[in-house]
């Protein structure tokens, strides 16, 4: 395979270079953020509650924790928050065992960051059993790095998952590039000063300062993600 993408580590004029890509996963790397809602309505349903269509907005791209408060305290189901999160995490599990799509471009994508050994890392506000369930499927080896929304003190739209991330791959944030398809995870990467390109996946994004938004994975290539580290600067 022949590219023109430049090595790791090559420094552009300005003194920029990409050092790591981090990665949401659901609605990003998989088509899941259709299954997660439907979880939540079949759950409602069997408690005696029909989940209102405008909540999706509301409960997308975020941790479990907030999603599941908020169902909880709209419809008033009589459920623990602890009781609500087993249920979605079975459901969940349940839906992914029986098929998980991949976002078109995110295949390719993963195996070109492995081939030119781009440190790179998932960042999900899923919980650590929801995850390892998903990496059967993109391939552990793919990531050097993998953050869960259980193991972090705060969640997406916090900063901390993605500062755990940089950390860990020794990375500096304002060198990494944050592939994400909700507002809620944009926040989190912004706010950890990193480079964002927005895939949306459920809700619009706009565009804005060290924020370019595309309409998938299959624009994204490692030449494309080097020349937004230099335009961005």
């Amino acid at each position: 395979m022949t590219s023109t993408v430049p090595a790791l580590g090559t420094r552009t004029a300005e003194g920029s270079a990409l050092q790591a890509v981090l990665l949401d996963m659901d609605g990003t790397l998989v088509d899941t953020e259709g299954f997660w809602w439907d979880v939540e309505a079949e759950v409602f349903a069997s408690l005696g509650h029909t989940l209102d269509e405008s909540w999706r907005h509301v409960v997308v791209g975020g941790p479990m924790t907030r999603s599941a408060g908020f169902l909880i305290e709209a419809t008033g189901a009589d459920i623990t928050l602890g009781e609500l999160t087993v249920l979605l995490n079975d459901g969940f599990e349940d839906r992914i065992d029986r098929a998980l799509p991949l976002m078109p471009g995110a295949g390719r994508l993963l195996a070109e960051l492995y081939e030119y050994e781009i440190p790179t890392a998932l960042v999900s506000a899923s919980h650590r059993r929801i995850i390892d369930r998903v990496l059967a499927s993109l391939g552990a080896h793919h990531f050097r790095l993998t953050v869960a929304g259980d193991e972090v003190p705060r969640t997406k739209p916090h900063p901390d998952p993605y500062l755990a991330a940089a950390a860990g791959l020794g990375a500096d944030p304002a060198r990494c590039a944050v592939i994400e398809d909700t507002a809620t995870g944009v926040a989190a990467a912004e706010a950890a000063g990193c480079h964002v390109v927005a895939v949306p996946s459920v809700a619009p994004i706009t565009p804005a300062l060290r924020r370019t938004v595309v309409t998938s994975l299959e624009e994204v290539d490692l030449t494309f993600l080097h020349g937004l580290m230099t335009e961005m600067r």
